[in-house]
């Protein structure tokens, strides 16, 4: 994709971009049922939580407020299967899955869900909070390995037979403190990713390679591992980095507000393109250690630009004079992964193209 750097360029470039949502002028903080919701709505296989939240709400990080969720419930959302049916209270303001009238499920005007033993459909998953084939790639391979990372991580010094470039099944030599973990992935940083606001290098852009794992610890008076190549996605060499294989189970939360305010800006786009469209990937400059978890819903902003006000205004201002225009909320990000100081997300809903730069903030 061609770059564009002029705001009629960008506004082109919206129209090649296809699935985009119209959202409210001015977002509101208030948790607004849609004016055209449905009294119910049955679940069926391939919906998702923003899915449903979205034919129910204004805004689908709403969800947990009007089931009146705590934080742990927000971390375990495994209690809506296809087949069931979400019910819209309007009496209550509220969502259910009894009936309304019913007599189950209200307390005080709170809904309080709890998983349920299931007597039927067990063979069933339970529906989860994005489509989960488009973040998929992202759980399990190192995104992006952050600046501190780098120093002390195990690295090969040596193949077999002094082969420099390695691929599946062979025997590789690695130096470093394998902090007792047998299993890694391999990667080699790739493009620095710095931070919009500061300039700071924040991390590098991991290309991953494949994995290995441990065949024999380092004898005693040595640090030099054997490890074997058990998967290839591209050739190893001489310098690579070893990163512990993270779990590979996938943390379903339901989309909910950040616990604490956070505003960042866009770090960078996955695959290195100059504009990211709805159900791209892309990462921001706050992480855990900022407030962000998973399921955590940021709004996205195309940032303001600086231009010379070029009109004579009053005789104080005397023209020629720099103004930054708002920034104006082109959509919605929901973070499935976090590190310390950096997040990735899915964008849920765009108007406008993303970019490096554009803020990412909590829902106003």
């Amino acid at each position: 994709m061609k770059n564009f750097s002029t705001v009629s360029a960008r506004i082109a470039v919206a129209a090649l971009f296809t699935g985009l949502v119209a959202l409210p002028a001015q977002a509101a903080k208030t948790c607004e049922f849609r004016a055209n919701a449905p009294d119910q709505h049955k679940v069926v296989k391939g919906d998702t939580l923003w899915d449903i939240s979205g034919t129910f709400l204004e805004h689908p990080w709403c969800w947990p407020q009007v089931w009146g969720m705590n934080k742990d419930e927000i971390k375990n959302p495994h209690w809506i299967y296809p087949g069931q049916i979400v019910y819209f209270d309007r009496a209550n303001r509220r969502l259910s899955l009894n009936r309304p009238g019913s007599g189950d499920g209200l307390s005080n005007g709170t809904v309080r869900m709890s998983p349920q033993v299931r007597t039927e459909g067990m063979g069933v998953e339970a529906i989860g909070a994005i489509p989960s084939k488009a973040i998929e790639p992202f759980l399990s391979q190192p995104l992006v390995v952050e600046a501190d990372e780098l120093k002390g991580a195990p690295r090969i010094v040596a193949g077999r037979e002094g082969r420099l470039f390695l691929a599946k099944d062979e025997k590789v030599y690695v130096r470093g403190n394998l902090k007792g973990n047998s299993s890694f992935q391999v990667f080699r940083p790739g493009v620095p990713l710095r931070d919009p606001e500061t300039g700071r290098l924040m991390a590098y852009e991991a290309v991953y390679l494949g994995t290995v794992k441990l065949s024999t610890e380092a004898k005693a008076g040595s640090d030099v591992h054997s490890l074997q190549v058990s998967d290839s996605k591209q050739e190893m060499a001489i310098g690579d980095l070893l990163m512990p294989a993270p779990p590979t189970t996938v943390q379903n939360y339901m989309p909910h507000e950040p616990e604490r305010y956070v505003n960042g800006r866009v770090l960078g786009i996955y695959s290195g393109v100059t504009y990211a469209g709805q159900n791209q990937v892309v990462s921001v400059n706050r992480g855990s250690l900022d407030g962000l978890d998973v399921g955590s819903v940021l709004q996205l902003y195309t940032l303001g630009k600086v231009v010379r006000d070029r009109t004579k205004g009053d005789a104080a201002a005397k023209g020629n004079v720099n103004v930054k225009l708002p920034d104006e909320l082109s959509g919605s990000l929901f973070i499935f992964r976090t590190f310390k100081h950096i997040s990735y997300g899915l964008i849920m809903q765009v108007t406008e193209p993303v970019e490096v730069g554009d803020v990412a903030k909590s829902p106003e």
